[in-house]
């Protein structure tokens, strides 16, 4: 295996590539990367990564779910012992459609967050500005905008005694809990004082209800049963939206109760959804938010939980039958679509990438592929009130179509479909044409006021690629046809928002890049914007030949004016009003991560998505490759995202450099720890964090404990699932080619790597 000598300056300021327990860096034999032509195991290749835990991981609860209804779980395989899990992960179930707004006797509306600001050649236009955090002291206006609205939990789930007699965790012991990825379920196997107990979940396929089977003496002899809790809202919503106080007009109607079947209507302010609990016991209401089940003198109970956003009157499906939908559905997943199979690999860490795409798919699935686009915690948590951010899409979802999955993908996408005329509303109001599509923003499409998400644009051009990446998996007209509107219209953005200026359009002001860490007011013509932009733009242009159309005339002519990406002394700059990005960065100041304003060679290196991301036409391999060592030799990488790792390996692999690739993907930076959840954390650099953290406030006071992340650094969440999809994304690139690649896995080495690839689609 080639040295890794180009990453030397970047180990120096990281540490050493992490390798998995017990391996080290060596030479190894060179292994084939010639696909065998016996299909892959597919049953093998999801087992060998099933998710086993021996004690309780106060960072890592096991999420189950369908990707419009997610469940997180205890050590319990319940949501018993909140408690013991930290305060950034809360055990929650959350569903896409489940939102909420607090009242609004102000009447604020989109129009009280907006500002004017100065447009090169256009006037004033209207943006969701705060030019600083203090102003949304003085205006709470932003405040409620940002705030409203926000994803709510459904319920709290957990074991309980008849009695009403919570459990003590200090009477659990000798835990074993598997997810089975084969089939879906989550078997956890512990002791309570002494006696056994097996609980079993399962989340629905198609219908938003959680399973439960508990086996167990206690159930029959002292009643172990469960608890089902409707909380009410935190109104601090972040990162956990639950609250059991009595806060705001809630109220929980019982319409209709049998014997082993309940439902429920929950009304919190101006929002309602349904329930119902279907049990082989007995269900009694035990409190205002609260029911309990328990079994009629067996060692066993069953349990099912629905949610609907409407009153359901079908009869829900029995249990057994609802367990083969569960273990159909799974099957079916892991047999169908793409795959990649790294066994006969030589390389250390081929067993930890095979776990972490096995686990990507599976937590994807569950996050990452209901009906709105993903936010970025998924259904585990919430961050931003539980908005999704639209830039963040293709990183989340755009797998799904080049692993073979369109039909995942194109759950969220009629959500662009039904907010059209918002987004071509928001056009007209910075007189453009066609689609503007929000950044920060919930299902009624209103973007949220922010310092940045307002000038963010990179993600205008989403929609085409996604639809892209779509009919580049099935070929099918009907694909088309489906999202030819959607396509031109942003289009249309995409042509006329670019400000025309000596003979060429310019991308800003205003405009903050993909690199978050610019001026907006001064901003102009990112180099990955502008080749995105064009990319994009003859893509929609590709869509009209398909369908027999002509060219159209206006696209072509910002085709040809849209500016060129910047460059000065042979390297891309990141953005084309910085031209002394690289001496600044390369001076002793930012080479030793100064603070001083200047030095900008940190966040996302995203210029280099203009070869890797997309295949920018305009794009000098030679030029991004020299361009890309200055970033491993000069970048402040402490404070990268979990995107930024796979972007970089698929930036390698385009430039032939498939060992770098792989580098990169093992990147050992404080985002891109996965842990046994598959699940990475979102770190921040934080002066102000030490080395201890408190843990809880009990009665014998703060309890500490060690941050885990270590001084200088404050954990922001435990999961950030555009690790997990641009992972996948990377690695469908890597090994299933793109345009214009050749030979098989061609940004994988050839060494130590043995690649077999199954029904992906080579990316753009």
């Amino acid at each position: 295996m080639r040295l890794r000598s180009a990453l030397l300056a970047f180990t120096l300021l990281a540490g050493p590539v992490a390798l998995p327990l017990g391996a080290c860096a060596q030479t190894v034999q060179p292994a084939s990367a010639v696909a065998p032509a016996a299909p892959i195991n597919r049953q093998a290749l999801a087992q060998r990564h099933n998710v086993t835990l021996t004690a309780i991981d106060r960072h890592a609860p096991i999420m189950l779910g369908n990707g419009d209804l997610g469940f997180t779980a205890d050590i319990t395989g319940l949501q018993t012992f909140p408690e013991q899990y930290s305060e950034l992960a809360p055990l929650l179930t959350m569903a896409q459609w489940a939102w909420h707004s607090f009242p609004n006797p102000e009447g604020y509306t989109e129009q009280n967050g907006l500002v004017n600001v100065p447009v090169p050649g256009r006037g004033e236009q209207p943006y969701a500005w705060m030019k600083s955090w203090a102003e949304a002291e003085t205006n709470p206006a932003f405040t409620w905008l940002r705030a409203n609205p926000h994803r709510i939990s459904l319920s709290r789930i957990g074991l309980s005694f008849s009695d009403g007699r919570a459990l003590d965790f200090a009477k659990v012991a000798d835990t074993r809990q598997t997810l089975d990825l084969w089939s879906g379920a989550l078997t956890s196997r512990f002791t309570y004082d002494g006696q056994p107990v097996e609980v079993v979940t399962r989340v629905h396929p198609e219908l938003d209800m959680v399973m439960v089977e508990i086996v167990s003496p206690l159930v029959a002899s002292q009643g172990l049963g469960v608890q089902v809790r409707y909380p009410g809202v935190n109104p601090a919503i972040n990162p956990d939206p639950t609250s059991f106080e009595a806060t705001g007009a809630q109220s929980l109607e019982v319409v209709a109760f049998d014997t082993g079947d309940v439902r429920i209507r929950r009304t919190l302010d101006d929002t309602t959804y349904h329930s119902g609990i279907i049990a082989s016991g007995k269900i009694e209401q035990s409190g205002a938010d609260r029911f309990s089940v328990v079994a009629n003198g067996r060692d066993r109970l069953t349990v099912m939980v629905r949610f609907d956003q409407t009153a359901d009157t079908t009869k829900a499906p029995a249990y057994s039958s609802s367990v083969q939908a569960v273990t159909t559905h799974w099957n079916a997943f892991w047999t169908e679509g793409g795959a990649v199979d790294f066994t006969g690999s030589t390389d250390p860490r081929a067993a930890e990438l095979e776990r972490r795409v096995v686990l990507s798919q599976y937590l994807s699935a569950v996050n990452g592929a209901g009906e709105l686009p993903p936010q970025e915690e998924g259904l585990f948590s919430n961050s931003w009130y539980g908005k999704f951010h639209l830039e963040m899409h293709p990183w989340h979802a755009g797998w799904q179509a080049m692993w073979g999955r369109p039909e995942l993908l194109e759950r969220s996408l009629p959500w662009y479909l039904g907010n059209l005329d918002n987004a071509r509303a928001e056009a007209a109001r910075h007189g453009v044409k066609g689609a503007w599509w929000p950044k920060m923003v919930g299902p009624e499409g209103r973007n949220s006021p922010s310092l940045v998400s307002p000038f963010i644009m990179w993600q205008q051009p989403h929609p085409i690629l996604l639809a892209e990446l779509v009919w580049r998996s099935e070929k099918d007209p009907a694909v088309l046809a489906r999202y030819a509107e959607l396509v031109a219209a942003t289009a249309d953005l995409l042509a006329s928002w670019p400000i025309e200026q000596d003979g060429r359009l310019n991308l800003g002001t205003p405009l903050i890049p993909a690199q978050e860490n610019y001026d907006p007011l001064t901003t102009v013509n990112p180099t990955f914007e502008v080749e995105y932009f064009r990319w994009a733009l003859e893509t929609a242009q590709q869509w009209r030949v398909r369908q027999g159309q002509p060219r159209r005339a206006d696209w072509d002519q910002a085709l040809a004016k849209i500016a060129p990406p910047a460059m000065k002394d042979g390297l891309y700059l990141p953005v084309e009003s910085v031209p002394d990005f690289w001496e600044t960065a390369m001076s002793d100041a930012c080479r030793k991560h100064a603070a001083a304003a200047q030095c900008k060679n940190r966040d996302h290196p995203s210029f280099l998505m203009a070869y890797g991301f997309i295949p920018g036409a305009r794009i000098d391999p030679n030029a991004m490759r020299r361009t890309f060592e200055a970033v491993e030799q000069n970048w402040d990488v402490r404070q990268t995202w979990g995107w930024d790792f796979p972007m970089m390996a698929m930036t390698a692999a385009r430039i032939g450099e498939p060992e770098k690739a792989v580098d990169w993907l093992f990147a050992d930076l404080k985002n891109n720890q996965w842990g046994v959840t598959g699940m990475t954390p979102r770190v921040h650099l934080d002066e102000h964090a030490d080395e201890l953290v408190p843990v809880s406030a009990g009665a014998g006071g703060v309890e500490m404990s060690v941050n885990p992340d270590g001084a200088g650094y404050r954990r922001a969440a435990e999961t950030y699932f555009p690790s997990n999809g641009s992972l996948l994304m990377a690695v469908g690139l890597m090994a299933g080619g793109w345009d214009g690649s050749t030979g098989h896995a061609p940004g994988f080495p050839k060494e130590g790597w043995t690649v077999r690839v199954e029904g992906l689609t080579p990316a753009p």
